[in-house]
């Protein structure tokens, strides 16, 4: 799974969750959350979308590390690394 691949998927599912989110202005640095007022139900959606995606289990005890995007991409990264 390259990066590319990753973020792809975070962006397709980020916008299947909020389609009202101009993908080319995320800050990748910023609490995704507060960045896009995500309640906790549409980030519970995100997460796990992309768990299915990735068939990855995603507990909640790892969600702080998971807050922005390049937090989540990281995740994943390392996730489907191993």
């Amino acid at each position: 799974m390259t990066q590319q691949d990753i973020q792809t998927a975070l962006t397709e599912e980020l916008h299947r969750i909020a389609p009202d989110i101009e993908i080319d202005q995320i800050d990748p640095g910023a609490d995704l959350r507060d960045e896009f007022d995500i309640d906790s139900m549409d980030f519970l959606n995100l997460v796990t979308a992309l768990g299915k995606r990735f068939g990855l289990a995603m507990p909640e005890s790892d969600y702080d590390k998971m807050r922005s995007f390049d937090d989540l991409a990281g995740y994943l990264r390392d996730k489907t690394a191993a």
